[in-house]
């Protein structure tokens, strides 16, 4: 079974926010409240926080796999 495709929009959408200094975290929840003003959608807000909890969570595996 495959995964849902986020669009562009979104996945540039969050590159961009990350190369802010914004901390995003792992959780979809607290990305979710910081990106609370940033967009007017809620299904966008969502995309977006659940695409940078997932890019967050394989940063931290990343990192713990390099020690």
């Amino acid at each position: 079974m495959m995964g849902k495709i986020k669009s562009k929009a979104v996945r540039r959408a969050a590159r961009t926010l990350k190369a802010e200094d914004l901390k995003f975290s792992d959780k979809f929840e607290d990305n979710k409240k910081i990106l609370n003003g940033v967009t007017e959608s809620k299904k966008i807000r969502n995309q977006i926080s659940g695409l940078i909890s997932k890019v967050r969570k394989r940063e931290i595996i990343a990192e713990n796999n390099s020690k």
